[in-house]
């Protein structure tokens, strides 16, 4: 374990927690209060943009450092819908901009709370010789 670490692993899973659930409340709130789609009916947003999320909950609370790294998988659908929406929609920019945001903070939050937490673990990938 290095001890240059900047944050520590408890440290990284309340950013990744508090950013998960920003975006859990921000998604939600955005595409039905915000700036409704007019193509979508509000209960298809709902489902589209906010079960996905709900995915990785429990592991999340729990701090399990698989669903960490596995829930960056998830995410990546809200990154490519901030980078659509920041392209295609000029009047919604600024709501893809904050979703772009709290994304990478819990992507980045994360992918090294499940490194450091898997190394105080044990856990490895690699194969042992």
């Amino acid at each position: 374990m290095t001890s240059n670490k900047r944050f520590t692993t408890q440290s990284l899973k309340k950013i990744t927690l508090v950013s998960y659930f920003s975006l859990l409340i921000f998604m939600p709130l955005w595409l039905i209060v915000l700036s409704p789609s007019q193509g979508l009916s509000p209960i298809l947003s709902l489902c589209m943009f906010t079960l996905p999320l709900l995915l990785p909950m429990k592991g999340l609370l729990k701090g399990n450092p698989y669903t960490f790294a596995w829930a960056n998988f998830v995410l990546m659908i809200y990154f490519l819908h901030s980078l659509t929406t920041f392209v295609v929609s000029k009047e919604d920019r600024v709501w893809a901009i904050i979703e772009f945001i709290l994304v990478s903070i819990m992507f980045l939050s994360a992918s090294y709370y499940a490194k450091y937490r898997g190394q105080e673990l044990g856990l490895s990938i690699r194969k042992k010789k």
